[in-house]
């Protein structure tokens, strides 16, 4: 029994043995209390509410993706789910609907079930026909809504209460009526709730998510609890999705693969690649890396026994005139291994823990590049060239150097208290400052890359022009080459 915690308030719901009692709902507590003696009251929390029926309407999505549930926290308590294109799943409607029930009932909830064209037609039917989950054939919605009262339209209680006051009773006594009286006397929600549960006016869904194009479905005999058979399963249902990948020209640059435990809660892996594919294998080959890493997270409980993949995220995926040579080739190979590398990595490491480096349009090199997530990007195969160190320092080092000339190579340097013999020297590449982004240029660098005899290859500058900028210019090491 849900209600508030004084006495003065009233009941909000009853449970059934609380029904036979004859308590009912809007009966004051303490009129409760002197009916029936004993009485267990529990204060009402609309979100414990709202939160119960999100995680129902999550585990609804076994038998469609399109769930819409009510706004609990005004009092509702059911959920839409639209089941065109999937009662066949199950054998048809009949079927599904007493899967749904005996499963809700397995949980401990008592749930009225109808089936119908319409949301508001099935609103209706569930709550107030005397029928167990009826089904209504399509174009029957009148015949059956007739008797009804009129407070199976979804009306607010000033309105029903209004309405048969009128001697408007049942939904039958409104149709056939001009509506132009009613139009002037009522909100426009009268009409606009008979229209829809008749199917006159369309009455679009809040669904939790839009439906996936592409989304495969296995219901299993028994339930599954390792890594290995939810693997093989996933590689299953992606087989399934690839013909109509292929038909649309299109890849799965994303996939939902969710996970429907026995009793009632949902697992779900998201799972984003580096290029669109329609690879089984290479699909699956993630999914096993991903689970790895969560393995201690997964909680399969009494077991998985339904699973769903869905491709949350399409790309064009067109087939490509791989070159003639055989550079061509190879270039198309080490993109696909790049891509597969890329995402191996995400899947071990984490989305957050793989890095790579952005160019920016900057003159100095320290800030010419930026480090940003390697997400999900078209990737390139040659990589281009650079003429940068593999490792550049976050700040330059000071090292002496001897040189020929003031304005010459370097010829020896001493670094990190290490005397170095140039052997050959390649430069200087002259940066100058960025003039436009500060009051006071900072010194013009002459870059050399230089190696030493022992075949260490530097990266140096030397800082101001000799005799322009500096009497006696400073030297800095700033990274270091393979």
């Amino acid at each position: 029994m849900l209600a508030d915690a004084a006495d003065t308030a009233s009941i909000l719901a009853v449970n059934r043995a609380a029904g036979a009692e004859g308590l009912a709902p809007s009966m004051r507590i303490a009129d409760a209390r002197a009916r029936i003696g004993f009485l267990q009251v529990r204060t009402h929390d609309p979100e414990a509410d709202a939160n119960a029926l999100a995680r129902l309407a999550h585990w609804s999505t076994r038998y469609t993706p399109s769930v819409a549930p009510l706004d609990a926290a005004n009092g509702a308590d059911g959920l839409f789910l639209d089941i065109t294109g999937a009662a066949h799943l199950l054998g048809g409607e009949e079927k599904l609907l007493a899967d749904l029930a005996r499963r809700l009932a397995a949980f401990g909830l008592d749930a009225r079930l109808a089936c119908a064209e319409t949301p508001g037609a099935a609103w209706a039917m569930a709550r107030f026909s005397r029928t167990p989950a009826p089904i209504l054939a399509a174009g029957a919605e009148a015949e059956a809504l007739a008797p009804l009262p009129v407070e199976a339209l979804r009306l607010d209680a000033e309105t029903a209460l209004t309405l048969r006051r009128l001697g408007f009773k049942r939904i039958g006594a409104l149709m056939g009526q001009h509506r132009a009286p009613f139009a002037a006397r009522f909100e426009k929600a009268l009409l606009k709730r008979l229209d829809q549960a008749l199917g006159r006016v369309a009455e679009p869904l809040a669904l939790l998510a839009p439906p996936a194009v592409y989304l495969a479905r296995r219901s299993l005999m028994e339930p599954i609890f390792t890594e290995d058979a939810i693997v093989e399963v996933a590689g299953t249902l992606m087989h399934d999705l690839v013909p109509a990948l292929e038909r649309d020209g299109a890849g799965a640059r994303a996939v939902r693969l969710s996970l429907y435990r026995v009793d009632g809660l949902v697992e779900t892996l998201d799972l984003a690649l580096a290029l669109p594919t329609r690879n089984p294998d290479h699909v699956t080959r993630m999914l096993k890396l991903r689970l790895n890493r969560i393995a201690q997270e997964l909680d399969a409980g009494y077991g998985f026994e339904t699973l769903t993949l869905a491709v949350a995220l399409a790309e064009p995926m067109q087939a490509a005139q791989v070159e003639m040579s055989a550079a061509g080739a190879s270039a198309l190979e080490a993109t696909t291994r790049l891509a597969s590398l890329l995402d191996a990595l995400r899947q071990r490491l984490g989305q957050h823990s793989v890095r790579r480096l952005e160019a920016r349009a900057r003159h100095t090199p320290e800030r010419s590049e930026t480090v940003t997530l390697a997400a999900p990007q078209t990737l390139h195969w040659p990589p281009p060239r650079s003429t940068r160190p593999v490792l550049m320092f976050p700040h330059a080092e000071p090292a002496d150097v001897i040189a020929l000339l003031p304005d010459g190579p370097p010829q020896r340097l001493t670094w990190r208290g290490r005397h170095h013999t140039i052997a050959h020297a390649q430069g200087p590449e002259r940066i100058a400052a960025e003039w436009w982004s500060m009051q006071s240029p900072a010194p013009t660098r002459d870059y050399y890359l230089v190696e030493d005899k022992a075949g260490r290859r530097l990266w140096l500058y030397r800082e101001g022009i000799p005799g322009r900028e500096a009497a006696a210019p400073r030297w800095f090491v700033h990274g270091l080459f393979a």
